[in-house]
């Protein structure tokens, strides 16, 4: 029982990583094989072989129905053409039943290769009837035409083929330019902001280090940017860089910094440089606090020992307390980087991708093919690719900084 208890502990913790990780994923790669889109009807579910929309079918069958009897017939003074449109709704009527009610669902249901044919079949007639009766009735109100034609032509959606499409999706992000192209604004984001917050981060936590009268408050307020919500603070940037009222473009243009107090937000590389600057204001004190936990578990007498030796305050720090905040350093990088390369709130609220896409992240346009236009199939492709490049980043800073880490400790 002692051998095995430590098993029974770490099965809640499995659970919830297969619920909240794996099965996303599993998800996410699923979806990626198939050309699924929740805007489009017949592509709004996973489809191996051919599917009948019988509730489509009802609807399109419905209205064509109310069309000719209830707006179109009462309009006709020819008896012929009134007894050729009463017959043809009946018949119509009545073979789409003969059609349904051979199917067991109501809704979406499988169908072989006869059913289909007998469902093309029955399209084809209704379009070509309905042709037949209205084309060339020339005293038809234009717009009844073409609502009755628009139905008859929707028929043929009611038909729904696989929607497998293999690799092609991954194919097409491949071919992308865009996924290219948000890829290196991210790279960009994610390096130049991480390399600041690291450098201003252990800043930061040397003094928060020192042996200094209010150490608690200074510690606390350093914090506080970090506290704040990313989208509170990102509102906040909004406001400080808007051309008519914001201090930080009025304050740039004043100094010949920029030309226009609208060029912050408004030119693709200045607007880059304003979200990283928000960024890094958000997100240092993050890195000062793990560095900080690395430097308080620094020896003190390893600083009076090389005082003795006659070491400067310089010499400490990168003799002494930089080679063993290496393993410290490591850590925040990983979790910096990891996290600055899945941006999404600040750039969102701040900017929303723009302009022109110069601040559009992998992750805002994977969200705006997901979101936006509902292409779940593609946008789980763009989701998979950023998780590999996610797990590449990864890779490289365990297996050669860290080992570099290894090495010296």
């Amino acid at each position: 029982m002692d051998k095995r208890l430590g098993y029974y502990l770490v099965i809640p913790a499995l659970l919830f990583i297969v619920a909240f990780s794996l099965l996303p994923v599993i998800q996410s790669l699923r979806l990626s094989f198939f050309d699924f889109q929740i805007n489009d009807e017949s592509k709004s579910n996973i489809y191996f072989s051919d599917h009948y929309n019988i509730r489509l079918s009802k609807q399109d069958v419905y209205y064509i129905d109310y069309r000719l009897t209830k707006q179109y017939l009462p309009a006709v003074k020819d008896e012929a053409v009134k007894s050729e449109v009463i017959s043809f709704v009946a018949a119509m009527n009545k073979e789409h039943k003969v059609i349904t009610s051979n199917l067991k669902s109501t809704d979406i249901v499988k169908i072989d290769e006869d059913t289909k044919a007998k469902i093309k079949q029955f399209n084809q007639t209704i379009k070509n009837n309905i042709n037949n009766i209205i084309e060339n009735d020339q005293d038809i109100n234009d717009t009844l035409k073409e609502d009755i034609l628009a139905l008859a032509n929707e028929l043929d959606s009611t038909i729904i083929t696989s929607n497998y499409v293999g690799l092609d999706n991954f194919v097409k992000a491949f071919k992308d330019e865009r996924v290219w192209i948000t890829t290196g604004i991210t790279l960009i984001f994610t390096f130049v902001s991480v390399f600041f917050e690291l450098i201003l981060g252990l800043v930061l936590a040397l003094v928060m280090n020192l042996s200094l009268k209010g150490k608690g408050f200074v510690r606390t307020a350093s914090l506080i940017p970090w506290a704040i919500p990313t989208a509170v603070a990102a509102l906040m940037w909004a406001y400080m860089y808007n051309a008519d009222s914001g201090i930080v473009a009025n304050l740039l243009a004043k100094i010949n910094i920029i030309d226009n107090p609208s060029v912050i937000l408004g030119s693709g590389s200045k607007a880059l440089i304003a979200v990283i600057t928000a960024d890094i204001w958000k997100t240092t004190p993050y890195m000062a606090l793990m560095l900080l936990a690395g430097l308080q578990t620094i020896q003190p007498s390893l600083y009076e020992a090389s005082a003795i030796d006659g070491a400067s305050k310089v010499q400490q720090f990168f003799k002494v307390t930089l080679p063993l905040l290496k393993p410290s350093i490591l850590v925040a990088l990983l979790f910096r980087t990891l996290d600055a390369f899945r941006v999404f709130d600040l750039i969102y609220v701040l900017t929303g991708g723009g302009p022109g896409g110069s601040t559009e992240t992998i992750s805002i346009y994977s969200y705006q093919v997901l979101k936006a236009q509902g292409r779940l199939g593609y946008g789980s492709v763009i989701v998979i690719f950023m998780a590999l490049l996610v797990g590449l980043i990864s890779f490289v800073y365990i297996k050669i900084l860290g080992v570099k880490v290894a090495k010296e400790m």
